[in-house]
């Protein structure tokens, strides 16, 4: 599993090396056979965890001392991740070697070989820092991840895109002084680096270290007070905005919360509360935020603060006992990956055929583009968590969870009902814009459209498919 884990670690930056000395007609191709071959690294790492019965493992790869620097870890939860991450990282390659075209209405541009760099390199840092077993190595590619949004947000050069590059760049820059910190404060404490040194800690101790962790996070996935950067993102080219928006760059935050959740012993029952309070306030704010949005990836992008709030709730209910809701949420990253990516994608395909994203312009893609309808309706329904779509099984047991714990602490009811009711209105929301935009007589837009690329179809008939099984796969694979 070593080398397996290490060669898909590996492959994505000797691919990035590769791509950037290449020309530009060949740097697609490149991307996407090494994002195919990390992708399969994923599989096999997946696959030899479970013919060794899946046994949670620990692998040092360089250590200083008796210190392990960096290393891996591999367990049910890092390998489901780390293939959602890489194998997203291939569908975005693939379906970005038909949108960045000079055909594209919207943005006609000829990919080039910094983007796909960039993307691999993206790629590659997400699966060091899913797989990584110490706080050290999350950190290095915590940094890794925020310079490559910056590249991939401002590659359109603009000085709008380039603004935005920044104001993400910032942000989840000073969100990264909390991971500082804690790395700081476990090795002081414990002298190692390992995320299962948190449990050896005292509880004011961990209550520095959980603290830092979860500052680090809110400013990667885009909740209160460090949200501001996401909506700002969207400048990025569409595939960029699916991949580091919806299934890579906005889960690390979840993810290193998860981690620790998961190696930090007993967590201190302030770390849930504050998290479940913040996860609250976030959701309720980003829904407000969405309903006036008519640009879709604007109104994507504050979508997808709210469903990384629901993440941040159920990790947080976890820390009080339920386990379903530590589950729920790993399977909520996992799932909300491919829906949120879905719903993205099909924006990108219509700007590249209908010149334009803004929702009131465009009627009729049922009778147009049917693949696009379905996509659209198949991306609502997941998001709002409608069975048997894959968010339906990530939401249930978040409110299982949710109010098992009323019975214990009476103020998770209120909660509950207020996060139900969110749940409630965001689906009548999405069904709103879906009877403007899926059904009817086509508009000039969508009438006069141009065909979407074969690569675009497969990608978005792929997560389709993906938004009704994937929940299954997580299921099944976290036992």
């Amino acid at each position: 599993m070593e080398n397996i884990a290490l060669a898909t670690l590996l492959i994505p930056f000797a691919g990035a090396l590769i791509t950037s000395l290449m020309p530009n007609r060949m740097a697609k191709w490149l991307c996407t056979l090494f994002a195919l071959l990390a992708t399969l690294g994923t599989v096999f790492l997946g696959w030899q965890f479970l013919a060794e019965g899946k046994v949670d493992t620990t692998i040092t790869l360089v250590q200083y001392g008796d210190v392990a620097l960096f290393g891996f870890t591999i367990d049910r939860v890092s390998t489901l991740i780390a293939f959602a991450v890489v194998f997203l990282g291939l569908l975005v390659s693939f379906y970005s070697t038909g949108y960045l075209t000079s055909g594209n209405r919207e943005h006609p541009h000829d990919g080039t070989r910094r983007y796909y760099a960039f993307l691999l390199i993206f790629i590659g840092a997400m699966a060091g820092l899913v797989l990584s077993s110490t706080i050290l190595g999350q950190l290095l590619f915590f940094e890794i991840t925020g310079g490559c949004s910056w590249g991939l947000i401002g590659y359109y050069q603009s000085d709008k895109s380039l603004r935005s590059a920044m104001k993400a760049l910032l942000i989840t820059h000073v969100a990264s002084i909390g991971l500082y910190l804690a790395a700081a404060t476990l090795f002081v404490s414990t002298g190692s680096f390992e995320l299962t040194a948190i449990a050896t800690l005292d509880e004011p101790t961990k209550l520095i270290v959980f603290g830092g962790i979860l500052f680090a996070a809110w400013g990667k996935s885009a909740q209160l007070p460090l949200q501001a950067w996401l909506p700002d993102a969207m400048e990025a080219p569409t595939p960029v905005s699916a991949y580091l928006h919806a299934a890579s760059m906005v889960k690390v935050g979840v993810y290193i919360f998860a981690r620790a959740i998961l190696s930090g012993g007993e967590v201190p029952h302030i770390i849930g509360w504050v998290g479940i309070t913040m996860a609250v306030i976030t959701l309720i704010y980003g829904f407000m935020m969405y309903l006036p949005q008519k640009d879709m990836k604007r109104l994507l992008a504050w979508s997808t603060i709210t469903q990384l709030s629901y993440i941040f709730l159920a990790l947080s209910i976890s820390i009080f006992g339920p386990r379903e809701a530590f589950n729920g949420g790993v399977a909520y990253i996992f799932n909300h990956a491919f829906a949120k990516s879905l719903f993205f994608l099909v924006a990108g395909a219509l700007s590249y055929s209908c010149g334009t994203r803004m929702l009131p312009r465009l009627r009729g893609l049922i009778n147009k583009y049917p693949l696009l309808g379905v996509g659209f309706c198949v991306a609502a329904l997941a998001i709002a968590g409608v069975p048997p779509l894959n968010g339906f099984f990530s939401k249930f047991p978040i409110f299982a969870a949710g109010f098992e714990l009323s019975s214990v602490f009476w103020v998770m009811t209120p909660i509950m009902v207020l996060v139900l009711i969110e749940s409630v209105a965001s689906f009548t929301w999405f069904i709103y814009w879906f009877g403007r935009v899926v059904p009817g007589k086509p508009s000039n837009e969508v009438a006069e459209g141009q065909p979407v690329p074969i690569a675009m179809q497969i990608v978005i008939g792929v997560l389709i498919v993906m938004s009704f099984c994937s929940s299954v796969i997580a299921v099944t694979w976290l036992g």
